[in-house]
């Protein structure tokens, strides 16, 4: 009689036998083999929807911003603290400092700031009204294939920032007033409180930074074992 086996069959009595014949101790594992799997995994491309895209546009909208926001206020601290409002007037600008335009170029994104009520009326007419309009909420949104737009507003958070933006004669001293008007002779952002929206971040971002930044934020990453002892 002669028997006939189905190549898949084959392969399983095969790896039966192998199995059968190697004990547990005479097996060797992979040295790092949970991360090996994990970085492959990692290296596998993946499929981004739509919707991941609007939300990798929020989170690197958020990164950017939060960041820019921090700089903003240790910088303006440490002039406050150094020469008044004269030192800190020129740094009231955290969309120009190195490392904003850094994390802007791996995003490939263009930050802005703009208000209704500017200190510097070029940052006014950039936008239309409907961005300019003071919320609480961010908006997130695709413009066409390739571009993306975030939004945010900028709360007035920090008690000294009343010393260039708050009431004139009140938080702001006459002869800091006269050195804003003298720098900035059409300024408009003054008169503010603490909790008060005085204008928003606007953001443009390309598809592939978008792109590249979610891809990042998901990446599986294995954190490292603890030593017990």
């Amino acid at each position: 009689m002669t028997y006939c086996i189905r190549p898949f069959a084959g392969i399983a009595l095969l790896l039966a036998g192998l199995l059968t014949a190697c004990s547990s101790d005479q097996i060797e594992h992979i040295k790092n083999g949970k991360k090996i799997a994990r970085d492959l995994e990692n290296m596998t491309v993946k499929r981004i929807l739509p919707v991941d895209l609007l939300r990798a546009t929020r989170w690197a909208g958020d990164s950017l911003t939060r960041h820019a926001d921090r700089e903003l206020r240790c910088v303006l601290m440490e002039k406050l603290q150094a020469g008044g409002v004269a030192a800190a007037l020129p740094y009231c600008r955290p969309e120009t400092y190195a490392s904003v335009d850094s994390l802007e170029s791996v995003l490939q994104a263009t930050a802005q700031r703009r208000s209704a009520r500017p200190r510097n009326p070029a940052n006014q007419a950039a936008l239309p009204p409907v961005d300019l309009a003071p919320d609480t909420t961010r908006r997130v949104a695709r413009r066409n294939a390739e571009v993306f737009m975030y939004q945010r507003p900028i709360v007035l958070t920090d008690a000294f920032c009343l010393r260039c933006h708050g009431e004139v004669g009140k938080d702001i001293s006459s002869a800091d007033y006269a050195l804003i008007r003298k720098q900035y002779p059409q300024d408009q952002a003054t008169g503010y409180q603490l909790g008060q929206v005085m204008g928003v971040w606007h953001l443009t971002l390309l598809r592939p930074g978008v792109a590249e930044f979610y891809t990042m934020k998901t990446r599986k990453i294995m954190k490292p074992r603890k030593k017990l002892f």
